[in-house]
């Protein structure tokens, strides 16, 4: 499908392509035109195909904001169709194998089967992946898939366009792999193909089996990762991914970022905050962190704080020295330094950006010092104290009420039971009293003419006795009702 969409909360519009939702039930954008000049409004904006074969995009004001920009006809009998492989192409009609342009050459952030990553010595054009700025802006971000420009038959990730950060390693021709991607032995999904010649030099692929939809993306988080779309699940299943740790991504964190190595996500160091919060939301951490409180050059208001299992940075000034404190004292002199690093006489000292800092899980790393202002640790302290009774009050305040309910509660099982002794011995007075009285001569109204020394059969109780022994007529005590009345136990 090709058509105007908005990513995410994104209040921008751009020309994409994505899967029917027939066969991908997620909207999945695999490419899209106006990347980096999107629109606000689509009902003032046109897409026209013109006379001379290229496809423009007006905004309201009647300004080209993105073109095909091909030169390769002036016919007017040029057509645009969209494949069923993804590629949306400008073709002749009357002859459809010339193609004029297509977005296979110009992708964005994915590579499908069919496309190709490399030179075009022809046109020049160098196709390579670029990803997203964040999870709701396709503009061009800082990471790079492309061939080596060196000849090479391997690809690389590079960050900011400068710094190879990846390598798949070169090309195995009679096995067709990337020696450095051990995941291509064996594999039945796949089909790579390197090419090398007078008009290109590219990498390819198809797939054995064509009824699965699959993808490789130059993700955000500067990975690249290839997915596999499940029917079953309903959902894309991540196939590989390289680099395999988001933490050997370089410049994942961005700028005094620190990688967690256990929850594979960045942190600022102690004494920086983040310096786009928004971004970092849209899992963009490439901005990295900046300070808390500016330091003072020249202030005795310094100190440091330890990050543990750090695997230290590069772009580090060393020096020996006798112990820890005169490393520390060489890093507080220092306006410029921002860290130090002490182990057996050698002390790492860093100025400027800190980068690729990650907390290793082992603890095998060294400890990591960066420099902070005092009046830091002061608020620290402050912030625990306040943080310490805000845990603690309601605590305590919840200890009291459960030791007072318990209290309580014993204080009337008591009562209830010394009231319960008090009503049996009542009962047992009058029990007796009662059979006193049914001794005296009344009893013999109810003889039926026997002896008095004769044995009867129903003992006699008087209204008091029946009283106690029911708790006064307590329903609780009912066993039921008859012709006769109620009856308790």
């Amino acid at each position: 499908m090709m058509g105007f969409f908005t990513p995410g909360e994104s209040r921008n519009y751009y020309i994409g392509i994505w899967y029917n939702y027939d066969r991908v039930s997620v909207q999945t954008v695999v490419w899209v035109a106006n990347r980096d000049k999107p629109l606000s409004d689509t009902t003032s904006s046109e897409l026209k195909l013109l006379a001379n074969g290229n496809l423009v995009l007006y905004d309201l004001s009647n300004s080209s904001i993105w073109s095909t920009n091909s030169t390769s006809s002036t016919s007017n009998t040029t057509e645009a169709v969209l494949g069923g492989d993804g590629n949306f192409v400008l073709r002749d009609k009357g002859n459809p194998s010339t193609v004029i342009w297509q977005s296979f050459d110009f992708p964005t952030d994915t590579w499908l089967p069919g496309g190709k990553i490399g030179l075009n010595k022809k046109t020049s054009v160098n196709k390579l992946l670029t990803s997203w700025r964040n999870q709701e802006d396709p503009a061009a971000g800082i990471f790079n898939l492309e061939l080596d420009p060196t000849g090479i038959n391997q690809y690389l990730i590079r960050w900011n366009k400068s710094i190879q950060v990846w390598t798949s390693g070169e090309w195995i021709e009679r096995e067709k792999y990337f020696n450095l991607i051990p995941q291509m032995r064996g594999n039945y999904i796949y089909n790579f193909s390197y090419t090398s010649n007078e008009n290109e030099s590219c990498i390819s692929y198809n797939l054995y089996n064509k009824s699965i939809v699959v993808r490789m993306v130059m993700d955000v988080s500067g990975q690249m990762k290839q997915f596999t779309w499940s029917d079953t699940a309903d959902k894309w299943i991540l196939y590989w991914t390289q680099p395999k740790h988001f933490c050997d991504v370089y410049g994942a964190c961005g700028p005094f970022g620190n990688c967690n190595q256990e929850t594979l996500k960045c942190e600022c160091l102690p004494g920086f905050v983040e310096r786009s919060p928004s971004d970092w939301n849209l899992r963009d951490s490439s901005g990295g962190c900046l300070r808390n409180t500016s330091l003072q050059c020249g202030s005795k208001d310094i100190g440091f704080s330890p990050i543990p299992s750090s695997k230290l940075p590069d772009d580090s000034q060393s020096r020996q020295v006798y112990s820890a404190e005169e490393c520390k004292s060489a890093c507080q002199s220092s306006c410029a330094c921002n860290a130090y690093a002490y182990e057996n006489t050698l002390c790492q000292l860093w100025q400027g950006d800190m980068m690729n800092i990650s907390q290793q899980e082992d603890g095998r790393a060294g400890n990591l010092y960066i420099k902070r202002a005092d009046s830091e640790f002061l608020t620290e302290v402050r912030t625990r104290k306040v943080l310490m009774w805000k845990i603690v009050v309601p605590v305590i305040v919840s200890l009291v009420a459960i030791i007072m309910g318990v209290l309580g509660y014993m204080y009337v099982c008591r009562r209830n039971k010394a009231s319960e002794r008090g009503r049996l011995k009542g009962f047992q007075r009058v029990l007796k009293t009662n059979t006193n009285d049914n001794e005296t001569p009344n009893r013999n109204m109810f003889n039926d003419g026997k002896s008095e020394g004769e044995s009867h059969e129903l003992q006699m109780f008087n209204l008091a006795c029946l009283a106690i022994a029911t708790n006064d007529y307590c329903m609780e005590n009912k066993l039921g009702e008859g012709g006769f009345g109620p009856v308790y136990k």
